[in-house]
């Protein structure tokens, strides 16, 4: 039976903790307290009430902390919140995190049910709660702004493809919310609408994103694309990582969306754009192919290359040699392609195979979505980069599922989370599929990468094809980590912000998405 304790928050909020954490907290040396005793310390204290203690086992909190979590109870009107903590997950030796599930009862408006991560790490020796306001919803930077507001819908429930309901509090409850205000009815039912209300959020100055839409009275259902066993191995891929991370799935033979495992938060699967690093080669290698120039004609792969007046390096300095083309592709061969692109290919041919996979053109998956962004370079050095997915090129995880997917099947089709008859009938026209020149050749080189190249090592199921890469953002030398790939009719991306290495990072997390769907 689970321990229940009911205490009440600042005068207004009464707190369930329903605790999953393990009993007998493991000690450090000299008594010094581990991460499954402050990360209980920590939910204790939320029980309690106890800001203060909860503020002195975070590193550097902010002056606000505790008025942080006063609005949000404030604005929302939260009369009471359920606590679900799960057990504590080491990652190495000074990371840790516990995923916990918050349903928060909002005075006359039903619940909502979020799922988020709470995040320690070592500092200076101590273990210490990470906090950021991620805290509270996934993929939030700054101080979060609340609102209820009443909005009018029509009155309809999504559904999983099999008819089934849709898990409550996971990644999908915006992308759902999103759909219920852009998805109609049948023409005599159009007045059939009602009114519910929605919470929104906004932080850093973000336009208000909608995060759940609270319960309404609903009748008719309409089914999405998602999978149900698909989106609970997304989930759980998603939650096991330490950093912020998403894996997309598609079906490749129809474009439907079958999963989303989100902790970006504000549908960045969809919505975020980041420059996608090696993962992008898939695109440089397609143009090569169109240019005449086979998977096994010789392509050097020298540690260090000059080109253009650009100096392009591969990651850690290595060096292949002479190779062929699949094996510069299998091993991520930096010098390789940017020199190729500059040489070979000039500018148009890379814009034009960045085209075929649906850079710079909409993708209307039934919500909102940015499309990946290939601006034509404007200099030899701009192809370089542009080449290894680096300078001003920019996609969205989902955009790199649509990649993968476009390889598998040959034919590049527009992702959808629902019927393309109801897409249309919000005035969002759905590209006509296309199909994609040399996708054999592409898919003998994705194989390469995980039966020989960077993704060998990642425990990837045989049977799996696909592309790592590291994508470096700013000016701190840090990168974001990317794996695109493909298992019979299922692609899919796994992005990991900040995850610095798409081999040792994003791999292993699409292997252990892939494992999760047995």
């Amino acid at each position: 039976m689970r321990a229940r304790g009911v205490v009440v928050l600042a005068g207004l909020v009464s707190v369930v903790l329903v605790s999953g954490l393990v009993a007998g907290f493991l000690l450090t040396r000299k008594n010094e307290p581990g991460p499954e005793k402050v990360s209980a310390d920590y939910f204790k204290a939320w029980q309690n009430g106890s800001f203060g203690t909860m503020q002195r086992l975070v590193s550097d909190p902010p002056a606000d902390f505790a008025d942080q979590h006063r609005a949000l109870s404030r604005s929302l009107l939260v009369s009471s919140v359920e606590l679900s903590p799960g057990p504590l997950v080491r990652v190495g030796s000074d990371q840790a995190h516990v995923d916990y599930t918050a349903d928060r009862q909002l005075a006359g408006h039903g619940s909502w049910k979020q799922r988020s991560t709470l995040r320690l790490g070592k500092v200076k020796g101590h273990w210490r709660v990470l906090w950021t306001p991620a805290v509270f919803y996934p993929g939030l930077k700054a101080r979060p702004a609340w609102k209820l507001r009443q909005v009018d819908v029509p009155p309809v429930k999504f559904v999983a493809r099999d008819g089934k309901d849709l898990p409550a509090g996971g990644s999908l409850e915006p992308y759902v919310s999103e759909l219920s205000t852009r998805i109609g009815l049948d023409d005599e039912d159009e007045d059939a609408e009602t009114t519910t209300w929605v919470v929104e959020v906004s932080d850093g100055g973000r336009p208000a994103q909608r995060v759940t839409t609270l319960s309404s009275a609903k009748s008719k259902k309409i089914r999405t694309t998602v999978d149900r066993k698909v989106q609970a191995a997304a989930e759980k891929a998603v939650a096991g990582s330490s950093r912020n991370a998403v894996v997309v799935a598609l079906r490749p033979s129809t474009g439907e969306i079958l999963g989303i495992g989100d902790r970006l938060g504000g549908r960045g699967a969809f919505l975020g754009t980041y420059p996608p690093g090696s993962s992008f080669k898939v695109v440089t290698a397609a143009a090569l192919l169109g240019d005449g120039m086979g998977v096994n004609a010789g392509a050097e792969c020298p540690a260090t290359v000059v080109t253009a007046q650009r100096t392009i390096n591969n990651h850690d300095g290595e060096s292949v040699g002479h190779a062929s083309l699949r094996d510069a592709f299998a091993q991520s061969c930096n010098t390789t392609f940017a020199r190729l692109a500059v040489e070979r290919l000039k500018a148009g041919k890379m814009s034009a195979a960045a085209e075929e996979f649906g850079f710079g053109r909409p993708i209307t998956p039934g919500v909102s979505a940015e499309r990946g962004s290939y601006p034509e370079p404007g200099s030899g050095a701009e192809l370089a980069e542009s080449a290894i997915g680096q300078g001003r090129v920019e996609a969205s995880p989902l955009m790199m599922a649509v990649v993968a997917a476009a390889v598998e099947d040959g034919t590049w089709r527009s992702p959808r989370m629902v019927d393309a008859k109801l897409i249309r009938e919000t005035g969002d026209p759905i590209r006509p599929p296309h199909d994609i020149a040399n996708a054999d050749g592409l898919r003998s080189m994705m194989r390469a990468v995980v039966e020989r190249g960077t993704a060998a090592r990642a425990g990837l199921p045989s049977g799996t094809a696909g592309k790592t890469g590291t994508a470096e953002f700013g000016t701190g030398g840090h990168a974001h980590a990317w794996f695109i790939g493909y298992r019979d009719d299922l692609a899919f991306s796994v992005f990991v912000e900040a995850g610095e290495s798409g081999p040792k990072v994003a791999a292993p997390l699409a292997a252990a998405f892939l494992r999760n769907m047995r």
